[in-house]
């Protein structure tokens, strides 16, 4: 039997940092996107619809073998944790504001898809999906190649709530080694760089208090 490609292990630099700031620079990763508004704590709402769909794409994918219609150049892998960009309306940096103020969020949802996956394969996902599950709209998914470069990342412990103090660590490093927040700065091929959150673990699953997200500003 194969070994399962798990992206966290051979690529730690990326997804694992330690309680204490560091540089990285990310290289171009393909992912599946869907962008939001809303306040993502919201039962029912544009936030988890977002992720319902994100996850059956990915899952179709994975799953493909089952059906015999394994993709070209497919081997085993282990699913990658959802990310998410993240800023507020009027194109403002992100803020962690009060509950009520959490409409104005806005949002790109994202899980890093293996190297295999193309723009047919991910065509043939969108198809499969509105076959089998016809009440998720997929058309809001999308197949795109993403590069931050630079990066100053943290790992954060605790409540989404508290992440400013993560920030914080994550503000003062740079300013110790002359390094410039780049959030909001527009790439060559016109994406803007975001605050930028990965989850790992299923947060459903863990208490708030021991949840664990990689917290990562893009630098210059």
């Amino acid at each position: 039997m194969n070994q399962k490609l798990d992206y966290k292990k051979v690529y730690k630099d990326l997804y694992q940092p330690k309680e204490k700031p560091m540089v990285v620079n990310v290289p171009p990763i393909q992912f599946f996107m869907v962008d939001g508004v809303g306040n993502p704590n919201q039962e029912g709402g544009e936030y988890q619809s977002a992720l319902e769909l994100l996850y059956a794409l990915t899952y179709t994918i994975k799953m493909s073998k089952m059906s015999g219609k394994t993709p070209q150049g497919y081997f085993e892998y282990v699913v990658l944790p959802l990310e998410g960009l993240w800023w507020m309306i009027g194109d403002k940096n992100f803020e962690f504001v009060q509950l009520k103020e959490k409409d104005n969020y806005c949002w790109t949802s994202m899980i890093r898809q293996p190297e295999f996956v193309t723009y047919e394969i991910f065509d043939w996902a969108i198809n499969e999906l509105n076959h089998k599950k016809p009440q998720i709209d997929t058309s809001k998914a999308r197949f795109e190649v993403f590069e931050e470069g630079k990066c100053v990342q943290m790992l954060h412990i605790g409540l989404y709530d508290d992440e400013p103090r993560t920030i914080k660590a994550i503000e003062q490093y740079m300013q110790e080694n002359q390094l410039e927040d780049a959030i909001g700065d527009i790439m060559d091929d016109g994406k803007v760089k975001r605050h930028h959150e990965i989850y790992l673990g299923d947060p459903r699953k863990i208490t708030p208090e021991k949840r664990k997200t990689i917290l990562r500003h893009p630098v210059r």
